[in-house]
């Protein structure tokens, strides 16, 4: 969904994970029974994957959880320049001298945040293979650098998810990084639910939030006709976004739906027929 949930001040000595506690309760509107299976997975802090397309609200129900749970969240956007020593952490040099800084993995496992590792995939299978030994009975990771062996923090869960749309020979989890998770499965919502959420996020009225679902729901039946991915929910949230403001509804669909889901000719003719349809 579009807008991020409150943290905290810089984290006191006294509390290393004080900068990712989640202060305010981040909106989040349940569809299919995920938070019980996820408070089920947590209370064995079983590995977890979440699946689904871009935008359908991954990210914010893992805010929301880690907030309901009452744990710290540690977030990291994988890429695929990100190194091991992204995740562990490495020696760093400073005014006393050369000290190790803990990576964003060894801080959850260390301390017993939920860490959650956006978009896993798109970092390279050399470098993700560092959570094997956190992600199975021994829950532990090995600092080679540093020669320390960390136990994970009882509280300490592994969270990661990809967008199985994208996925492809050269990016997809190994089947040994796979078997080590249980998973849950997004999509879209409904039209009930999505227009529900689209109106809260936005702050627009439900019958213009209808409007903006009805468009995206025709631009995912275009996915069968080469557009690799519909409107997402998080597009949609912009769009009424830039309406509440006083954008007219068509150049707001232009600027944050057509444009910025294709640059090809004819599936932007069909998208900008979609819109027409719904704001005439």
């Amino acid at each position: 969904m579009s807008r991020g949930c409150a943290v905290s001040a810089p984290a006191p000595v006294s509390d290393p994970l004080a900068a990712y506690r989640i202060t305010e309760a981040p909106y989040y509107r349940p569809c299919s029974g995920e938070v019980a299976l996820y408070q089920h997975a947590y209370a064995h802090r079983l590995p977890l994957i979440l699946k689904g397309p871009t935008g359908c609200g991954k990210t914010r129900f893992v805010e929301y959880m880690a907030w309901t749970l009452g744990r710290p969240l540690v977030t990291l956007a994988c890429n695929e320049d990100m190194t091991a020593a992204d995740l562990v952490g490495r020696w760093l040099l400073d005014a006393d001298g050369t000290r190790w800084h803990d990576g964003p993995l060894t801080l959850a496992a260390r301390h017993g945040a939920i860490c959650y590792l956006d978009e896993v995939v798109e970092a390279r299978q050399d470098t993700t293979v560092v959570i094997h030994p956190l992600t199975d009975a021994r829950r532990m990771l090995p600092l080679d650098r540093k020669g320390e062996l960390v136990h994970a923090h009882p509280d300490f869960q592994l969270v990661v998810s990809y967008n199985p749309g994208y996925q492809s020979a050269a990016k997809d989890m190994k089947p040994s990084t796979r078997q080590r998770f249980a998973a849950l499965e997004f999509d879209y919502p409904d039209a009930t639910v999505e227009t529900e959420i689209v109106a809260h996020e936005a702050g627009i009225d439900a019958a213009l939030a209808a409007q903006l679902v009805g468009v995206a729901q025709g631009s995912r039946a275009l996915r069968q006709q080469g557009l690799d991915e519909g409107i997402s929910t998080r597009m949609l949230i912009y769009a009424g976004i830039l309406i509440r403001d006083g954008v007219a509804p068509r150049d707001s669909c232009d600027m944050t739906l057509t444009r910025a889901l294709t640059d090809d000719p004819d599936l932007l003719a069909a998208l900008r027929q979609l819109v027409d349809a719904h704001f005439p």
